[in-house]
């Protein structure tokens, strides 16, 4: 298997020399976590087993979010905490696109790009749902950010995971939408870019005249939202694209491989510095929370949590055991090892045995 920290071992002064300009600091960072991450260049940890006393040294990992190999625990954690807040009722996935010729102006200015994004497609909903004719109450949803295509292109967008009812805190009632139609896709799409033109001309901005009247937005009955929360964790803590993904390198080329909209598996070749670019467009700005809760499933929703608490009791009992990081295993006996020491800077001697 090719490992990315090879490739960025090989392919980055090229990727400076044709990408530097465009490069930003959160670039930087994490081209330098994942070039060493579980290296000779990394720090290190000291395990012994309990069993044979046996001790090895192992690399630690980056840690990075946008490393392909790290942070799995994290991302099953996150998962089973969605999980324990579904409530037992139907859900949708309604995903706010921004057209094409706005992406350069999102790149540019990322932090306040995605966090509008995400801030005005979630008012967009939440006003459709105090205004719904059978909701008329107040929403709740979770939303993960996407900045990719299936072929790994600039392509910002974002999902909400929506339970298909509403709470009226006033009346203490929960009413629900009936069959698998929640609102109309056009209408949340006109609303959405009002929204987007009355932000810009907020800062001093318009649109140009080619960005399209019609901007898209897409709603679609999910079931009981279990799937679609996998689908929206599966790469929310360990980038966009898995190793096991990179087939070749060959004369400065990187093949790589990715399921289009079709479920079909297709390979994309590029060279190596415009393959690193291609994954670090994909890196957020430090610190941007890239998943959210909103309206009555936010953390600070407290009232219209307990409501919730009183009308679905089964949906808030305590969750089951959490995830458990894999145990690290004696290569001698089999034993299960335990952690001595981290953050080793230099790699300290192993006793004998």
């Amino acid at each position: 298997m090719i490992l990315l920290s090879q490739l960025i071992d090989w392919f980055s002064p090229l990727l400076r020399e044709k990408h530097g300009e465009r490069l930003l600091p959160s670039h930087e960072k994490a081209l330098d976590a994942m070039a060493n991450c579980r290296t000779a260049n990394s720090p290190v940890m000291l395990v012994a087993c309990g069993d044979c006393d046996h001790k090895e040294v192992i690399p630690h990992s980056c840690g990075h979010r946008s490393c392909p190999h790290c942070q799995h625990y994290e991302s099953q954690q996150w998962l089973e905490r969605q999980r324990a807040k579904l409530l037992p009722v139907t859900y949708f996935m309604v995903t706010f696109t921004l057209p094409r010729q706005l992406r350069g102006l999102v790149f540019s200015n990322q932090q306040v790009g995605y966090d509008l994004l995400m801030r005005l497609a979630w008012q967009t909903l939440r006003e459709f749902g105090l205004n719904d004719k059978q909701l008329h109450g107040v929403l709740g949803a979770t939303a993960v950010l996407h900045t990719n295509t299936r072929s790994l292109d600039f392509h910002p967008h974002v999902h909400f995971i929506v339970p298909a009812g509403a709470l009226d805190p006033k009346h203490r009632l929960w009413r629900k939408k009936r069959g698998k139609y929640l609102f109309r896709e056009k209408n949340l799409a006109k609303v959405f870019r009002g929204k987007w033109l009355a932000a810009m001309a907020a800062e001093g901005l318009t649109l140009r005249p080619s960005v399209p009247q019609d901007w898209v937005v897409d709603c679609q009955y999910v079931g009981r939202g279990e799937k679609a929360l996998t689908y929206l964790g599966k790469y929310l803590y360990r980038g966009v694209l898995r190793e096991k993904d990179i087939l070749s390198c060959e004369n400065g080329q990187v093949t790589f491989r990715y399921i289009d909209n079709q479920r079909r598996a297709r390979t994309r070749t590029l060279s190596g510095a415009d393959f690193l670019w291609l994954l670090l467009q994909h890196v957020l700005p430090k610190g941007f929370r890239r998943a959210r809760d909103y309206g009555l499933l936010h953390a600070n929703s407290k009232p219209l949590i307990q409501l919730l608490r009183w009308i679905f009791p089964a949906a808030f009992e305590q969750p089951g055991e959490k995830p458990q990081r894999p145990p690290i295993r004696c290569p001698a006996c089999g034993g299960v090892m335990a952690i001595i020491a981290t953050r080793c800077q230099a790699l300290p001697q192993a006793q004998p045995t």
